[in-house]
């Protein structure tokens, strides 16, 4: 056994003090005890799958100036983040084959984690000549930042039935763009009266049809709405930590808390929270939006929409399950075992076989969230002062690679896509 890892790890599905014995990567043996080359010996801290993260912006290329895959990264790495899908509105949006081959070899010298990039759709493209290197799918229902826009039905309907045969996942920023009102904004309450939560569950609703031939994720839910339109189809869904833990009073610098889609209020977050607390919600993703603190700075109709996550949020739901506001076992699945399933990845939790990505964390250390101690190149973050949970150790594939505070391993991320032809 090169190595062997022991603590009180989540191993089918409750914590058990085991040893995880690790091999080329992979967990090979879990046991009561189990001798290894080398040992770590974590005691009563708790070790985790490390989390995939199904849904960020890594701004590489075209806007390296707010991140990029080394310090994006980097931060996904200090938040017990392993593996990090990538959306495709970059410049050049990843559409074209060209462009995804050149987005992936930039994340493979650069990512210091896993990573899977999402393709993006046209009403003019063809999905499939790229669904062999991509881990999905996205399509934006309304505007938002550098978009590709499909808002009509013919258009939703003419990807979806070119996207089928590739089985991918189909991620959907679903808010309705026929029902968004365009007007000057100043406030986050214009922003979110802008972007009503009417359009959220429209926008569900419109994907219904579409729910039964293929694999629809809804992305970022926000609304109590939005949570009942779920029921019309047979989706997954994502809810992010700003949605959950913050509303339309939480942000006193205004633009820093503008995001698409909005946030609501209290009401809608409670109800978030509480989907995410009884297992109705699929999965935790970040929506990792950085952008520049100049940027951030402008009047607040020029602000650009987003908010940076990828870091902190494990860490913040780590913290409501200290609290016992969410169950642990909740929070693993949705933050490792589902995508891990969903996306067909070897990761995702601790058995044999699988990629040995782990965290340890100590819950008994909770910290107070300070933008300068992030790893973001945009740096700052809209839950300063917000209590979480860091890891202190995360493993990559058996690789320690942050510990106590620091980046002690090698730059070593891979692409998580078999790479398999899929006939265009």
């Amino acid at each position: 056994m090169d190595l062997v890892v022991e603590g009180r790890a989540w191993y089918k599905g409750k914590l058990q003090h085991v040893c995880i014995g690790i091999e080329n990567g992979r967990i090979a043996r879990v046991k009561k005890v189990l001798k290894g080359e080398r040992q770590l010996d974590f005691n009563d801290r708790i070790i985790l799958p490390g989390a995939i993260d199904v849904h960020t912006h890594m701004r590489e290329p075209g806007m390296t100036r707010k991140e990029d895959f080394s310090t994006g990264s980097v931060a996904a790495a200090f938040g017990g983040v392993t593996c990090f899908f990538d959306m495709p509105n970059t410049k050049p949006q990843s559409i074209h084959r060209d462009d995804v081959m050149e987005k992936k070899e930039l994340a493979s010298k650069k990512s210091w984690v896993d990573f899977g990039l999402f393709g993006g759709v046209s009403d003019a493209s063809n999905p499939q000549r790229i669904a062999d290197q991509v881990v999905g799918f996205k399509i934006f229902m309304s505007s938002t930042t550098g978009s590709v826009l499909l808002s009509e039905d013919k258009d939703i309907r003419r990807a979806m039935d070119l996207i089928k045969p590739t089985k991918k996942v189909v991620s959907v920023h679903a808010e309705d763009e026929h029902l968004l009102i365009k007007r000057e904004e100043a406030s986050i309450r214009d922003h979110a009266e802008a972007r009503p939560r009417r359009a959220e569950a429209s926008a569900i609703e419109r994907l219904a049809q579409f729910s039964q031939q293929n694999k629809v994720n809804i992305c970022h839910v926000t609304s109590l709405e939005g949570l009942e339109a779920l029921s019309k189809g047979a989706f997954t869904s994502e809810a992010t930590p700003h949605h959950m833990l913050l509303d339309i009073a939480s942000c006193g610098r205004k633009g820093f808390c503008k995001v698409n889609p909005p946030l609501r209020p209290k009401s809608d977050k409670e109800a978030l929270l509480a989907a995410f607390a009884s297992g109705k919600i699929s999965l935790l993703a970040s929506d990792h939006a950085p952008h520049t603190v100049e940027e951030k700075e402008q009047e607040f109709d020029s602000a650009p929409s987003g908010v940076p996550g990828v870091e902190t949020s494990f860490p913040l739901m780590m913290a409501l399950a200290r609290k016992e506001r969410i169950g642990l076992g909740v929070l693993i699945k949705a933050a490792c075992e589902t995508p891990a399933q969903l996306f067909g990845l070897n990761k995702g939790a601790i058995e044999e076989g699988k990629d040995a990505d782990l965290m340890v964390l100590d819950p008994r250390i909770v910290t107070s969230i300070v933008p300068r101690n992030l790893h973001s190149k945009c740096g700052w973050t809209p839950f300063e002062g917000q209590e979480a949970i860091f890891p202190q150790a995360v493993f990559l594939r058996g690789q320690l690679l942050v510990e106590e505070g620091g980046l002690v391993g090698e730059r070593n991320g891979r692409d998580v896509v078999a790479k398999r032809r899929v006939a265009a």
